[in-house]
């Protein structure tokens, strides 16, 4: 056990998908895996192992940020075994390509945040998500005739910003969309050699201002789930 997951070893997956909301990962437990069992409840963190389709996979909630998913994350990796996580996550669209509902699959992310530089002196400021995860999960959406869009994201320690200049980054580093955990995430499995990366529904537009609710974002993201889900089984 770790200060915040109680699993015990053998507890957790070897790939866990993690959704931010606790209650998203129980719903995507409740509704996808069989056998599943509650494993964490940690300040409310859940996490739950089962099988689908008869592997078997965990499932854990993050938190909002990236000190919440780079806390998880690195214990999930270092101390739980874990080789792949596959975040499971909304985003805000900086482009009128990118609708409400779609899904994509980040390649890579742009970062100000000063997490990687603190964790252990990284300057970069661009982190990429692991290309072997990333080949499966395209090939998956091809076999399942799901639409998919591969890019670049924006992972912004800030939600509320007082001036938002997302233009600027659209046109200076070609982000598409933004969120809040991946750099995080990325950087941690860079460090302890693991695999990870991100896929995340258009939950709401800048360009439109159109928004999902707090409810469908819970529940509405199944094109997604599934993806991720029939992808992870071929990871383990």
């Amino acid at each position: 056990m770790t200060p915040h997951i109680e699993a015990k070893k053998g507890e957790i997956a070897k790939t866990v998908l993690m959704p931010g909301d606790p209650l998203r990962a129980k719903y995507i437990a409740e509704t996808y895996l069989e056998n599943y069992k509650l494993v964490n409840n940690v300040r409310g963190m859940f996490a739950y192992t089962g099988t689908y389709k008869g592997e078997e996979v965990t499932v854990m909630a993050s938190g909002m940020g990236m000190p919440s998913i780079g806390i998880y994350s690195y214990e999930l990796f270092k101390f739980y075994d874990v080789e792949n996580i596959i975040r499971v996550g909304s985003a805000g669209s900086y482009v009128s390509d990118l609708n409400i509902y779609d899904v994509v699959l980040v390649d890579s992310c742009y970062s100000e945040s000063s997490f990687a530089k603190t964790q252990n002196d990284c300057e970069d400021n661009i982190l990429s998500s692991n290309d072997e995860l990333n080949n499966i999960i395209v090939e998956t959406a091809k076999e399942t005739n799901k639409k998919l869009f591969v890019e670049r994201i924006h992972s912004s320690d800030v939600f509320y910003k007082e001036n938002n200049k997302y233009p600027e980054l659209v046109e200076k580093y070609g982000v598409k969309a933004v969120e809040m955990e991946s750099f995080a995430l990325f950087h941690n499995a860079k460090v302890l050699n693991k695999k990870a990366t991100c896929l995340l529904t258009i939950s709401d537009s800048f360009i439109t201002h159109e928004e999902t609710t707090s409810e469908q974002r819970q529940t509405s993201f199944n094109e997604m789930i599934t993806l991720a889900l029939d992808s992870a089984i071929k990871m383990n």
